[in-house]
């Protein structure tokens, strides 16, 4: 008599959200978790702007990674505007993971950001330590006792606390596991092989955007916005030989800014636009032409009208 074969187990899926304060390794997270570049990564705070789903397919399930826009005290319309995106996407998704880097003491900024995710009543909470490859062992130990103490303290029920490198691979598969463990039962939502479901403008703004923040400090890295005007395949070329024409505009606030950006007799626009450039072949797999240009939207962070024009 042959034995029936154990059921497999249902298929999961469903969204997870990484939140925290600016620059807790968000991106870099849902990029390695995903296994390919779908948001931009930069040591500069703030740079995420838009709500990017990564998706991680598994023959058991499919994880949508949910990137925000870091939680902050706002100064500007366009913060005030990313802390609302923010706010819309937890009551949206079935898993918030709070991101708290283990090489930085838990301040006043994270008890922030727990305190309004806590206000998402039904949403399950995790906890992640993130970049443990900055960190002692020591520094670690304290770093998850600091987090379980911060739940106790605003009444949050963590589900998991996660120590991770992303940067380093260190238990990113367990962190997939556990997230996949906390979805629901449900069908695949998105195709095989699809990454991400932002619109492919809207990535390779980003990844102009990434390129421009390289090496720029002080105010103007919360200044530059991207827009791709045009992208194309260029129709006089063989199939077998595509070339994609990208025309983007690249927005500043002030006329000295355009003047960092484009550099001594052109030299830095050109880097940005090589650099850039190579991103975009990598991730889209096609030969690329770029034509950037900087343009100025004066004071584009507090005119709502600006914000429109520029996606937010």
């Amino acid at each position: 008599m042959t034995e029936t074969p154990p059921p497999l187990p249902a298929h999961r899926s469903g969204f997870a959200s990484f939140v925290g304060r600016p620059n807790a390794g968000k991106s870099t997270l849902t990029n390695a978790l995903v296994g390919s570049k779908v948001v931009i990564t930069s040591s500069k705070p703030q740079t995420t702007r838009t709500v990017v789903r990564g998706i991680v397919h598994r023959p058991d399930a499919q994880l949508i990674l949910v990137d925000t826009p870091g939680l902050h005290r706002p100064r500007t319309l366009l913060g005030e505007r990313l802390n609302d995106l923010v706010k819309t996407t937890l009551a949206e998704v079935d898993v918030v993971a709070v991101c708290f880097p283990a090489n930085e003491k838990i301040g006043p900024g994270d008890r922030f950001i727990v305190r309004e995710m806590g206000k998402v009543k039904r949403t399950i909470k995790v906890a992640i330590a993130t970049k443990t490859d900055l960190a002692t062992p020591e520094q670690l130990g304290q770093h998850l006792l600091d987090i379980a103490t911060l739940g106790t303290e605003t009444g949050t029920d963590w589900a998991e606390i996660v120590p991770v490198s992303a940067q380093g691979g260190d238990q990113v598969q367990l962190l997939a596991d556990l997230l996949v463990g906390l979805l629901p039962e449900g069908p695949q939502l998105y195709p095989d092989g699809e990454l991400s479901d932002a619109p492919e403008e809207i990535i390779v703004a980003e990844l102009i955007r990434e390129a421009a923040l390289e090496g720029v400090r002080d105010e103007l890295p919360h200044s530059i916005a991207v827009v791709v005007e045009e992208m194309n395949l260029r129709a006089d070329r063989d199939a077998d030989k595509p070339l994609l024409d990208i025309y983007a505009n690249l927005y500043v606030e002030r006329d000295s800014q355009k003047g960092i950006m484009i550099g001594h007799k052109g030299a830095r626009l050109k880097d940005v636009g090589s650099r850039a450039r190579q991103q975009i072949e990598a991730l889209l797999g096609t030969p690329v032409y770029l034509d950037l240009h900087i343009k100025i939207a004066k004071d584009w962070q507090r005119d709502p009208r600006q914000l429109r024009k520029l996606g937010f």
